[in-house]
C-alpha cells in the first residue's frame, strides 16, 4: 500500500489489517511513522513490512512488489493512496509541476497494476484500489496539475480495469475533504467539512471502510465510489482550501 505510513494512508492500513490483510507499508521520507504503522499493525495480529520507493523513479516502483512478496508472500490488492498535492494554477502553471504529478499520481499506479497483473496466477483474482478525489466531479480550477493527473487516473481505473480483467478488478475511492491539509487552520477545516448534505465530508474511518469494501467486492470494477458526505454536490468556485473567512 503506497503512503501508508501517515494521515488517511495509515488509517486505511490500520483498518484493512483489521479485516485480515497483511500490509506492505510503502512511504517515501516517513519512516519513522512507517515503521510505527508497520508496529501498530503486528500488534493487531497480522504481518507488516516497510519498503522505501521514490514514486516519481520507475526502476524504484517496479522493485515494491517483488519486495513485499518476498517478505509477505503473493500479492492480491494494491491501495494506490500516495499522492502529490502541490498548489498551482493556470496562471503559474509549468511543464516540471505537472511531470512530477503525472509521475507521482499517474504512472506509478498504472505501473503497480501492470505488476500486479504480471504476478496474478491464472484462476487467480487481484485488486487496485486508487485513492482519487471528489473534485472530479465538482470542478474548480485550483490546484491544476494536481487535479489533472487524479483525472487521468479516473481514466485510467476504467481503461485498466478494461484492460487487465478477469485477473485484475481495478476501482476508485474519491474522498471529499478529509483531513487538513497544506497551510489549512483547524477552524477553516471544520467550517469547509460541513460544507455538505450530510453536515460532514469524509472521515478517515469512512474511507479506510470504503477500501476494505472495496478490497473484497469480486464483482465491482471499473468503477469509483464518491465518498465525501455529497460534497461534490455543492459547486464551488474555489478549492475549500480557499473558502472565505
Amino acid at each position: 500500500m503506497t503512503g501508508a505510513g501517515k494521515r488517511l494512508g495509515r488509517a486505511i492500513a490500520l483498518a484493512l489489517a483489521a479485516q485480515g490483510w497483511d500490509i506492505a507499508v510503502h512511504y517515501r521520507h516517513s519512516e519513522q511513522e512507517a515503521l510505527a504503522t508497520v508496529a501498530d499493525i503486528i500488534a493487531l495480529g497480522r504481518r507488516a513490512c516497510a519498503l522505501r520507493a521514490e514514486l516519481s523513479d520507475s526502476a524504484e516502483v517496479a522493485q515494491l512488489l517483488p519486495q513485499a512478496a518476498q517478505l509477505l508472500g503473493r500479492v492480491s490488492c494494491v491501495v494506490n493512496s500516495a499522492s502529490l498535492f502541490e498548489l498551482d494554477s493556470a496562471h503559474d502553471f509549468s511543464q516540471a509541476k505537472l511531470d512530477k504529478h503525472m509521475h507521482a499520481n499517474l504512472a506509478a499506479p498504472i505501473l503497480l497494476a501492470q505488476a500486479l497483473h504480471a504476478a496474478t496466477p491464472d484462476g487467480a483474482q487481484s485488486v487496485v484500489i486508487n485513492l482519487l478525489d471528489q473534485k472530479l466531479f465538482n470542478m474548480n480550477p485550483d490546484f491544476l496539475s494536481y487535479t489533472l493527473s487524479k483525472a487521468a487516473l479516473h481514466t485510467a481505473t476504467t481503461m485498466l480495469a478494461q484492460a487487465l480483467a478477469p485477473k485484475l478488478r481495478v476501482v476508485g475511492v474519491a474522498p471529499g475533504i478529509t483531513l487538513i491539509s497544506g497551510e489549512q487552520s483547524a477552524e477553516d477545516f471544520a467550517k469547509s467539512h460541513k460544507m455538505t448534505p450530510l453536515g460532514y465530508s469524509s472521515r478517515p474511518e469512512d474511507i479506510a471502510a470504503s477500501v476494505c469494501f472495496l478490497a473484497d467486492a469480486a464483482a465491482i470494477t471499473g468503477t469509483t465510489l464518491v465518498v465525501d458526505g455529497g460534497q461534490h454536490l455543492i459547486p464551488l468556485q474555489h478549492d475549500v482550501a480557499f473558502i472565505p473567512k
